[in-house]
C-alpha cells in the first residue's frame, strides 16, 4: 500500500478553504460521501468548477455556505427540477458569485488546462446574451481566414482547477484508478494540480499491468489521493453499481425548498448519518 492510498478524512484534507475544485455532472461518479466530510469540516469559500453540470452536490454546498463562486451550465436535479439551494441564492443574491457557462465552454476550457494551452476557442456562444455577462470570454478573429474574410471566433481563458473531486469504481494498492468509459476524469486529472477520487473497492494487482483494464485507468502520478467510499455517490446513481435513490433525492427536494427545512436534512443526512 502506498502513501496514496488514505482514509477518507486524509484524502480530502488536501481540498482546502479558498480552492478550485472541478466535480463531475451528476450521471457520471460524484464523489458524494467525500462532499459530505467536506461541508461537515465548514470547508469555506470554494470556487467550483462543474464538467459541465451539477445538481445535489453542488446545490449542498450552496446552502452550507462552502461555495465564494461557482462557474456552471446547470444546478439541476433532473426532473426534480432546479436544485433549491442554488435558486434561492441566485433570487436573493446573498450566495455565492454565479459565472454563467455553456457544456462546450466549460468541456472546452478544461481541456486547455489540460492542453496548457491559455485559452480554448469555439463557435457556439457567438450572438448569446452570454457575452453580456462573460466579459472574459472575448470573440477575435480567426487569425488564419482567408484575406478580406471576416470570420469571429470566441475565445474563453483555459480552466486548471486546483483540485480534481470524483467517485470511480476501483483503484489498485499503488494508486492507479479504473474509471471505465468517463473520459472527461482523464481530462479533469491532467488539467489540475492535485486529484483526489474516491472508489467503491481496491483492486487486487497493477491496474496498468492489466491488459484490458489499462487503457480505461488514470495512472497513478496524476492522483495525489484515493480513498475507499462504499456506495460514495448516494444517492446518486453511479454507473453500473447502484441506480439513484429518487425517494432520497425527492425528500431533498421537499426540505431544501426552505433553508430551515435544508438544516433539518443536513443534521439528519449529513451530521448524523456520520454518528450513525
Amino acid at each position: 500500500m502506498t502513501e496514496t492510498v488514505r482514509s477518507l478524512e486524509a484524502a480530502i484534507a488536501l481540498i482546502e478553504d479558498g480552492m478550485q475544485v472541478v466535480v463531475a455532472p451528476d450521471h457520471s461518479g460524484v464523489a458524494m460521501e467525500a462532499t459530505r466530510l467536506l461541508i461537515r469540516r465548514g470547508v469555506k469559500n470554494l470556487r467550483l468548477i462543474t464538467l459541465p453540470a451539477s445538481g445535489l452536490q453542488a446545490d449542498m454546498l450552496i446552502g452550507a455556505g462552502s461555495l465564494a463562486e461557482i462557474e456552471t451550465a446547470a444546478v439541476s436535479l433532473g426532473e426534480l427540477g432546479t436544485g433549491p439551494r442554488f435558486a434561492a441564492a441566485a433570487l436573493a443574491g446573498d450566495g455565492p458569485v454565479i459565472r454563467d457557462a455553456t457544456c462546450p465552454v466549460l468541456h472546452a476550457a478544461v481541456q486547455a488546462g489540460e492542453k496548457d494551452v491559455p485559452f480554448a476557442m469555439l463557435r457556439g456562444v457567438i450572438g448569446s446574451d452570454l457575452l453580456k455577462v462573460r466579459p472574459d470570454w472575448k470573440v477575435i478573429e480567426n487569425p488564419f481566414a482567408l484575406p478580406g474574410e471576416s470570420d469571429p471566433i470566441l475565445a474563453v481563458p483555459a480552466i486548471k482547477p486546483d483540485v480534481a473531486l470524483f467517485h470511480a469504481p476501483f483503484a489498485d494498492a499503488v494508486g492507479n484508478v479504473w474509471v471505465g468509459r468517463r473520459r472527461e476524469f482523464f481530462t479533469m486529472a491532467h488539467a489540475s494540480a492535485h486529484t483526489v477520487v474516491t472508489v467503491e473497492s481496491l483492486h487486487d494487482g497493477n491496474l496498468l499491468e492489466n491488459e484490458l483494464l489499462a487503457g480505461a485507468t488514470i495512472p497513478n502520478f496524476y492522483i495525489d489521493a484515493v480513498a475507499i467510499a462504499q456506495k460514495g455517490a448516494w444517492p446518486l446513481r453511479f454507473a453500473n453499481h447502484y441506480a439513484e435513490d429518487s425517494v432520497h433525492l425527492a425528500e431533498y427536494m421537499r426540505l431544501a425548498g426552505s433553508e430551515l427545512g435544508f438544516r433539518r436534512y443536513l443534521e439528519r443526512y449529513v451530521f448524523e448519518r456520520r454518528a450513525a
